[in-house]
């Protein structure tokens, strides 16, 4: 027998095994046995190993990669230049390992099995619905964990964090998580479940933005794939524009053909939400782009025609959406709330522009002093909304991160212009102060019951720490001060109101916020 017949003899001999244990697994649970794989029995022979300190993924060993030229007869002169060259099938990601054969945070022992049904349930009943139904087609647990032990890991974690029985398993969860990434990132051995728990550089690889086309023609597959790319299109954005970086994803074919995709025939009123992100953060790029994330420079004459074209595209986007959704049974009326509070979180992040390069106290022309009330109007409408909806308050454990960054934002930004511009744009300095002060009174409420590690309540903490140090006597509605000599109008505004900047490389979920370094951490000013 040659070396190839007997690996591929023991090939089939493997995964035999592995299929009679699933279905002897099957067996027990039918008779109502515990499943071995969730239970493993105590080995005392001296070569006994403990599951968990098993690295995760440790018994999936990277096959070699062997490559070779393909010619696709039915492919034309315009086919995809490095399409010619492909791995060879058998020895590459296409060969993995049934998904039976991954170990996941459950066998591990991680979390219990019991412990890993509560947080799938509290994920796919209410927090998935927050973000269109990342889970797709996956029904149940055992769905998720014959996927992808990332997908699984990422379920737990996320749910552990707003879960009020279970938020002790989110160190544990959060750290597999991890550790699972730092196995995959530069892996190739991964599928559309992997990505769901993985980023954009995953989805590229396997050309998850190439399933519009077979969605537009009715394929269930290619619908999934175009629907996960959309995911990872607003999620990248989410975490990037705001913070002043350029998204990974691209603003291609897939993009432009979004309303067709929701003309599908598998397409839902989840879809429609999610399209609705699509098109406003497509807007939003557009606006890093044209404006870049330079602080330092006031936006010239030129380039305010273009802001008010934005502005006008935002308000466009919101007179589409802001009736096109009913009331959700899982999120209540969140779908047609949550287009307000994205209209006015946009709206804010374009008009604040006009503080750009201008000094603290000084005036600002009438075209900017019309863009700067705007943006004011849009924080104190994200306030208003923030502490008059009780509903709205009940969603803030269980939102995107987004939400969260950008409430303090708004704080943080109606805070700097009450202090700094007030005279310049004529606004209420009482009224602010005092709206802002219910406003954080309502986070501290709503974040008692939080997980402390939630982004939330650092932040309600945080806030509460610089409204106090606001009404200390001497410090309220004290005027600026001039400018030091070594630092320019610029960058003293930079100092005081680039909130978001400074937060691209911060650890939401592993870093506690002290308020006494926030002028580092966040680059924002107390006093």
């Amino acid at each position: 027998m040659s070396l190839e017949d007997d690996a591929g003899w023991k090939g089939v001999m493997s995964q035999k095994v592995r299929w009679l244990e699933h279905s002897m697994s099957q067996v027990l649970s039918r008779l109502g046995q515990p499943d071995p794989r969730l239970d493993p029995p105590a080995i005392t022979t001296s070569s006994s190993v403990d599951p968990a300190a098993i690295p995760p993924g440790g018994d999936r060993l990277p096959p070699s990669t062997a490559w070779d030229v393909v010619m696709n007869p039915q492919s034309g002169p315009a086919a995809i230049p490095a399409a010619c060259v492909a791995e060879v099938v058998g020895t590459t990601a296409s060969a993995r390992l049934p998904s039976i054969n991954r170990m996941d945070l459950i066998s591990r022992g991680v979390v219990s099995h019991p412990e890993a049904m509560s947080l799938f349930e509290l994920y796919s009943s209410r927090l998935d619905h927050f973000l269109y139904r990342i889970l797709g087609d996956h029904n149940s647990l055992e769905s998720v964990r014959d996927a992808s032990p990332i997908l699984t890991a990422a379920i737990c974690a996320v749910a552990a964090l707003h879960s009020p029985s279970l938020g002790n398993r989110f160190d544990a969860c959060y750290q597999e998580y991890k550790e699972l990434i730092a196995l995959h990132v530069l892996s190739t051995k991964v599928n559309a479940d992997d990505v769901r728990g993985l980023s954009v550089r995953m989805a590229s690889d396997i050309k998850l933005h190439c399933g519009i086309y077979p969605a537009l023609r009715g394929n269930r597959r290619g619908y999934l794939q175009a629907r996960l790319y959309y995911l990872l299109y607003v999620c990248d954005h989410h975490f990037s524009i705001a913070y002043g970086r350029l998204p990974m994803s691209r603003e291609g074919s897939i993009i432009g053909m979004a309303d067709r995709f929701l003309r599908t025939d598998h397409a839902t009123e989840n879809d429609a939400r999610l399209i609705s992100q699509v098109r406003m953060w497509s807007v939003m790029g557009e606006m890093l782009d044209t404006f870049g994330g330079d602080l330092d420079t006031a936006l010239p004459p030129p380039a305010l025609p273009q802001l008010r074209r934005y502005s006008i595209a935002l308000e466009t986007w919101c007179a589409d959406w802001s009736e096109a959704f009913r009331q959700n049974e899982n999120v209540g009326n969140y779908p047609q709330k949550g287009v307000g509070f994205h209209f006015h979180f946009a709206k804010l992040y374009l008009c604040s522009h006009a503080f750009r390069g201008v000094p603290a106290a000084s005036g600002l022309d009438p075209e900017l002093e019309e863009i700067a009330n705007a943006g004011v109007l849009s924080a104190m409408a994200i306030l208003r909304m923030l502490v008059a909806d009780g509903e709205f308050q009940s969603f803030l454990n269980g939102l995107p991160l987004y939400f969260d960054t950008m409430i303090a934002f708004a704080v943080m930004f109606l805070l700097k212009v009450a202090s700094k511009h007030a005279s310049a744009i004529g606004i209420d300095t009482a009224q602010i102060l005092s709206l802002v002060s219910h406003t954080v009174t309502v986070l501290r409420q709503v974040t008692r019951t939080m997980h402390q590690q939630h982004l939330l309540v650092n932040i309600a903490r945080g806030l509460q720490t610089i409204l106090d140090r606001r009404q200390e006597p001497g410090s309220r509605d004290e005027p600026p001060g001039p400018l030091s000599p070594t630092v320019d109008g610029a960058r003293q505004y930079r100092a005081e109101t680039g909130c978001m900047e400074g937060m691209a490389s911060f650890d939401f979920l592993t870093t506690k916020l002290d308020p006494d370094e926030w002028t580092t951490q966040w680059r924002i000013s107390p006093q």
